[in-house]
């Protein structure tokens, strides 16, 4: 199903992206190796990339992103930090989120407020497996963490605050299996978890290199579900052999992420190529990972903080704003500023234990 196609209807004064159309054949069930993962861009790569550098030469960025300063961090859990110096001083400030249960708001930022040239095109697939996905439109991220950052939006106009849904997530997880480049990963910031718009949105990031959360072994806490405490934050993992897995799947993560908010708790979700829950020699071949982290909520910025923890650094990526701080940061400091926004251990095993009762019934 090779075609973009320009939309027609959609909602009065709401502008009309081409639509990128897929079906099941368009997946990438391996994606290139990390010794050359620019190999062989799939399709939904090249027409992402291609609309994404058009726009940067457009100006339509809060500012021109050049070759980011990258490094790995000694130690054991080999933290890689990247100096991004403009992101913290060019992006919009974060919206005050009071609750994790807060509203959508009409008078704050939020999508529907998008030039129609940030919009690159909206995703929509046709054929099995199973119903369809919501479609999902893809726009830059004026602020971009890396090359290719973009959102995936459910339909604006729809005004969901944000709060994850299994269809909007199951559309981001497809929008994985496009990408032909191994470190094509999809997440979401909850409120109170590094959101900084409360209007229902994901991430696509094409990260440059691996992270230890792919492949590392998970402890079995239930049949669908493992902790992962590969990486600077313990996860709990779920795991999508194929493709026919990404709808039971989406629904486990939202209905666990649904008890951690009714646990009073925020959450992050990354979705990312990996081995099955057991590791890479325990046979079966990769899939997609899920990860959902469950943290203490922060509203509002936490005074001296080296920098604000969401989705990238509970993964092991630090974009950091200052080139002292990404020059002299170490492993102990980045991971004592990660951590402090985590469960104890007693209390994180507890609320493991709730979602694997919880996703056996």
């Amino acid at each position: 199903v090779a075609e973009m196609t320009a939309m027609a209807g959609g909602e009065p004064g709401e502008p009309n992206p081409e639509e990128f159309v897929y079906g099941e054949e368009d997946f990438v069930l391996q994606a290139a190796g990390w010794g050359d993962p620019d190999s062989a861009p799939s399709r939904f790569d090249r027409v992402l990339l291609a609309g994404w550098s058009d726009r940067m030469e457009r100006g339509l960025f809060r500012y021109r992103l050049g070759p980011l300063p990258t490094r790995v961090l000694p130690g054991p859990v080999r933290l890689v930090v990247q100096l991004n110096e403009q992101r913290s001083a060019e992006r919009r400030p974060p919206q005050p989120v009071r609750s994790l249960r807060d509203p959508f708001d009409p008078g704050a930022f939020n999508f529907t407020r998008l030039r129609p040239a940030e919009l690159l095109f909206r995703l929509r697939r046709t054929g099995g497996p199973g119903p369809p996905p919501d479609p999902l439109l893809v726009a830059i991220n004026a602020s971009p963490l890396g090359r290719g950052h973009v959102l995936l939006l459910p339909e604006p106009a729809r005004r969901l605050p944000q709060v994850l849904t299994a269809p909007a997530l199951r559309g981001a997880m497809e929008a994985a299996l496009l990408s032909a480049h191994p470190g094509f990963r999809v997440g979401f910031n909850g409120l109170g978890g590094g959101a900084s718009v409360n209007h229902l949105h994901l991430h696509g990031l094409y990260l440059g290199r691996p992270l230890p959360l792919e492949e590392a072994p998970a402890e079995p806490l239930g049949p669908r579900l493992g902790l992962l405490r590969a990486g600077p934050a313990p996860a709990f993992l779920f795991f999508a052999p194929g493709p026919a897995a990404l709808e039971p799947v989406s629904r486990a993560v939202c209905r666990a992420a649904e008890h951690v908010a009714g646990a009073g708790l925020a959450c992050n979700v990354l979705a990312t190529r990996g081995d099955p829950p057991a590791g890479p020699g325990a046979g079966g071949g990769r899939g997609l990972r899920v990860l959902l982290w469950a943290r203490r909520p922060l509203f509002g910025p936490k005074a001296g903080e080296p920098f604000a923890v969401a989705l990238c650094e509970l993964a092991g990526l630090l974009p950091l704003p200052a080139e002292p701080l990404y020059r002299d940061i170490t492993e102990v400091q980045a991971l004592s500023a990660i951590r402090q926004h985590l469960l104890p251990e007693p209390e994180l095993l507890q609320l493991g234990g709730e979602l694997a009762r919880l996703l056996e019934n």
